[in-house]
């Protein structure tokens, strides 16, 4: 599976194509920018691709990282967004396995 490489001028429905396609075929896609700009079209990208998989009925989860990538001869420091599905409890649309540090509100009763 390769990374999907995202700059400042990546259309943002096209990456969030490729993220889907990706997480369809080999269910986890890497996606990695470098710089502001590239970062702000990657994070729309992913919040697009969840759109386009949800209606599919997969949710999906992210965990970003730093990586340090060369280029012409320079070390750069990027980001990858690590995209993988989630399994969610289908009546509360939340993570099964919730983290558990990770604070859940529960829904108000009714009177």
């Amino acid at each position: 599976m390769d990374i999907i490489k995202v700059s400042a001028t990546s259309r943002t429905s096209a990456v969030a194509g490729a993220i889907a396609g990706v997480i369809r075929e080999h269910n986890k896609a890497e996606v990695q920018a470098i710089g502001a700009g590239a970062v702000n079209q990657a994070v729309k990208a992913m919040i697009l691709a969840n759109g386009y998989l949800k209606e599919e009925g997969i949710h999906i989860a992210c965990i970003p990282e730093f990586v340090d990538v060369e280029i012409d001869e320079k070390v750069r420091t990027a980001i990858r967004l690590v995209i993988e599905p989630m399994k969610v409890d289908p009546e509360k649309h939340l993570p099964e396995q919730a983290d558990p540090l990770m604070v859940i509100p529960e829904e108000p009763q009714a009177d």
